[in-house]
């Protein structure tokens, strides 16, 4: 199969038909085979009811029920790992993308580009509650990963499937995959696409979401830099408080046999024994982490959602 079309849906009663119906046109304009596979993410609303009655007129709309509500993220991945196309492209529920460009993003893939970041530049959002944290993200994002793009937030991109296979989806990940791409060596670019004013439903987003996406970074830059090597990060800490330790220590030994100030009542001591205990649990850290790095989630590749029931699945 050549594409597979991943849409998170939460609640989109009212854009579902029209979406479903905007991207089978494009698709079917591209001539190439394709599936549109729709993650109902515990919506409350009827969209499970109106994603069904399409799906039993259209087998190449497959669809996937969360039990309850797991986050974009996990509705992402459950689509990744469902897919049956070369090439994957997520996109939004809600209208805002245009599912024409998804002829541009692939001609980008054609052209020897392993990820192709969609860059929402004639954004349609409100300015200070979406457009300016958006902005001080992606300028963050870009300058700690050293994957720069202007819009790590617009969920439209493309991706070959084999960039995909090797990337475990957790947390508000989802925004972070070129980066996270990229350590696999990975071509990484980006296109202006087209962006929509929202009509129907209720965004999903908010300011709170940044603080999430801001402690992610941090998983995502550990992740990009010490995941295969963690006692690089700890033990060097470990080293240098250690370090300090001695350095604090020779000062109280100074002070007592020189100066003959009493070692009991020197601070400098209480310090001293503080940074060598740190320093020799930084270093036990680092260890402990090389050897359960990522063990958790690799070696039990322990799912992050639970689906209730699938459509057109095998």
């Amino acid at each position: 199969m050549d594409l597979s079309i991943v849409v998170p849906i939460y609640n989109e009663q009212d854009n579902v038909q029209e979406l479903y119906t905007a991207i089978a046109s494009s698709l079917q304009a591209m001539g190439c085979s394709y599936e549109i596979i729709m993650v109902d993410d515990g919506s409350s609303d009827g969209s499970y009811q109106i994603l069904t009655g399409l799906a039993s007129r259209d087998a190449s709309l497959k669809v996937i029920r969360f039990r309850r509500n797991f986050g974009q993220t996990a509705a992402m991945s459950a689509g990744f790992d469902n897919a049956a196309g070369e090439i994957i492209i997520p996109m939004d529920g809600d209208l805002q993308n245009d599912p024409a460009d998804i002829s541009r993003l692939v001609e980008k893939i054609h052209e020897g580009f392993d990820v192709v970041s969609g860059w929402r530049r004639d954004r349609k959002d409100t300015f200070i509650t979406r457009k300016i944290p958006s902005l001080l993200a992606n300028a963050m994002i870009s300058r700690l990963t050293g994957v720069h793009l202007h819009d790590y937030g617009c969920t439209l991109k493309a991706y070959r499937r084999e960039v995909l296979d090797g990337i475990n989806l957790y947390g508000e990940m989802h925004r972070f995959v070129p980066a996270l791409a990229s350590q696999f060596g990975a071509h990484v670019t980006e296109l202006p696409v087209n962006h929509f004013p929202r009509i129907h439903g209720v965004s999903k987003y908010g300011i709170s979401r940044t603080l999430r996406v801001v402690l992610d970074l941090m998983t995502v830059k550990f992740l990009l830099v010490y995941s295969t090597k963690p006692i690089q990060l700890f033990g060097k800490w470990g080293i240098y408080t250690i370090l300090a330790g001695i350095g604090t220590g020779t000062m109280t030994l100074y002070m007592k046999f020189f100066e003959h100030f009493s070692m009991n009542r020197n601070p400098l001591l209480i310090l001293t024994a503080f940074l060598m205990f740190m320093g020799i649990q930084f270093i036990v850290l680092g260890l402990l982490g090389e050897l359960n790095t990522r063990t958790y989630f690799e070696s039990q590749n322990k799912p992050i959602y639970v689906v209730r029931n699938r459509i057109n699945l095998d």
